[in-house]
């Protein structure tokens, strides 16, 4: 039998870019809205699920500096979404020992969004069972910028 610091030692980390919510959504002739809520059922059963399989970490990116380009009522119509997800969640990951952690800029989001980002927080701050992490930022997207100075190629 293994102890509890192994075990910990051996938990997975899992990074999920969220993305195509909207175009899913269009697809079946529904408002982009419709997929970003789909997108929130859709993690809710990865954060269950998650711990059953191994994993520890779970992180998903799910709002790039790219969308912030996005008409401002699909910006609105997402922060919205975010800052009732922290609000209507926290309890419940709390209750099933999930830790919740944003990690990114908190500077360009609605005051509304960055306290219940707070709240969520520090409810859920001695959670040990999984660690769920959202995050703004797109490594992807980030990698596929070509640095300054840098001789590596682009594709075309």
């Amino acid at each position: 039998m293994q102890s509890t610091s192994q075990t910990k030692e051996a938990r997975i980390h899992v990074a999920v870019i969220m993305d195509g919510n909207g175009r899913w959504a269009l697809g079946r002739g529904l408002p982009r809205a419709a997929g970003h809520h789909a997108g929130v059922d859709a993690i809710r059963r990865v954060v269950e699920a998650a711990p059953g399989v191994g994993i520890g970490i779970l992180s998903l990116f799910a709002f790039s500096s790219d969308n912030w380009a996005r008409p401002a009522e699909e910006v609105q119509i997402l922060m919205g979404l975010f800052a009732r997800f922290l609000r209507d969640e926290a309890g419940p990951l709390r209750a099933h020992d999930v830790r919740l952690s944003v990690i990114g800029r908190r500077d360009r989001l609605p005051a509304e969004v960055v306290a219940a980002i707070s709240a969520a927080e520090a409810l859920t701050a001695r959670a040990t069972r999984l660690h769920l992490r959202l995050s703004s930022r797109n490594p992807a997207a980030r990698a596929r910028r070509p640095r300054a100075g840098s001789t590596r190629r682009q594709r075309p």
